[in-house]
């Protein structure tokens, strides 16, 4: 049986706690360390989450030369993942991001080129990409069951309330959250639209904040895409929708149409239609009330958090790529990027490599 694995979590609020769940349920694997200004909110996370005790640092700079961390988990506000990113690749360390990799693409690409310069692997934190009804919608799209792929949407209609920007006082900064509604919420249907679709080509979008005070970023924003392929797209992406409702995904082409809405399979219509349709609507059919976040982004699961690790795990132990790496976390990041440019400017923008 292999050594376990040594995690360390850097940052230790709301989304480590999903991280330390995720972590119990994988075989060999453990946290190791964790990484807090306050090392108070490191005792409290290790309580809340009951994991068993282990060192609270106060840099990752001490964690990185602990004994028994092999991996480091970046939990921190979004435009403070670089530093701590670069510092672990540098110390040898593989690497975790959450969402997003990062806020701009060049600070996405000094991580990315960190890892690879000390050849350790990069995750990207995108576990919608691991349920299964999407897994399923990827299948489609790979099997050509769609034909000539047309349109594709993504919809994350979201509340959060004025509160949840007034704590912890970094939320809804440029300089930390890098965005509002589409980098920080609506990024994770960004990521599953290209998953599908393939890369943009171009975009243009509008963004405003319309429901909340004291923010610098949007709460408000939609876009129009222009895919490669030629297909076009579609994105919404709020905080602003009272009460809010589950995220929709849905590719159309030529010879068919998905629905997705959280991970139910609404509609799932193809000419010819097959058994393994028949089979795929009955097990994914609409659950009444699956939130995921829409209103409350604590009512989350850590389900694909776990499968998301689990997977980085194997690719560790057998030496493969991690099914999302960094460079998969950029691309959401430069289309969201170009988003902003596009409201910015009044044009239409070529979404960078």
């Amino acid at each position: 049986m292999p050594d376990p694995l040594g995690f360390c979590l850097v940052g230790c609020g709301m989304i480590a706690r999903y991280h330390a769940r995720a972590i119990a349920e994988i075989p060999q694997v453990r946290v190791a360390a964790l990484v807090s200004r306050t090392p108070a909110n490191g005792l409290a996370l290790l309580e809340e989450t009951r994991t068993p005790a282990c060192p609270v640092f106060a840099t990752v700079a001490e964690a990185v030369t602990a004994p028994g961390v092999d991996v480091v988990v970046i939990t921190t506000p979004s435009g403070a993942h670089l530093e701590p990113a670069i510092l672990a690749a540098s110390a040898g360390k593989h690497v975790v991001v959450e969402k997003p990799l990062e806020i701009t693409g060049d600070r996405c690409e000094q991580i990315i080129a960190a890892c690879d310069r000390h050849k350790v692997k990069l995750c990207t934190i995108f576990p919608s990409r691991f349920a299964d009804s999407n897994i399923a919608l990827k299948a489609a799209v790979e099997a050509g069951k769609f034909g000539r792929l047309t349109i594709g949407e993504a919809s994350n209609k979201w509340w959060r309330s004025q509160a949840y920007y007034d704590d912890g006082g970094w939320k809804g900064t440029q300089a930390l959250d890098g965005g509002g509604a589409l980098m920080n919420q609506a990024i994770h249907n960004v990521d599953l639209l290209l998953w599908m679709m393939g890369p943009a080509a171009a975009v243009t979008g509008f963004a405003a904040t319309l429901a909340h005070d004291r923010i610098e970023v949007e709460d408000t924003a939609v876009a129009a895409i222009r895919f490669k392929s030629g297909a076009l797209g579609m994105i919404v992406g709020t905080t602003s929708v009272h009460p809010g409702y589950p995220k929709q995904i849905a590719i159309h082409g030529d010879r068919g149409s998905a629905v997705i809405e959280q991970e139910d399979v609404l509609k799932w219509d193809f000419t010819p239609t097959t058994p393994a349709d028949d089979e795929v609507k009955a097990r994914f059919a609409a659950k009444v009330g699956a939130s995921g976040g829409a209103a409350d982004p604590k009512s989350i699961s850590h389900e694909g958090h776990r499968r998301q690790l689990a997977d980085f795990v194997e690719a560790i132990r057998t030496n493969r790529p991690p099914k999302v790496d960094g460079r998969e976390g950029k691309r959401a990041v430069d289309l969201i990027c170009a988003i902003y440019e596009s409201n910015r400017t009044g044009r239409v923008v070529e979404v960078r490599e």
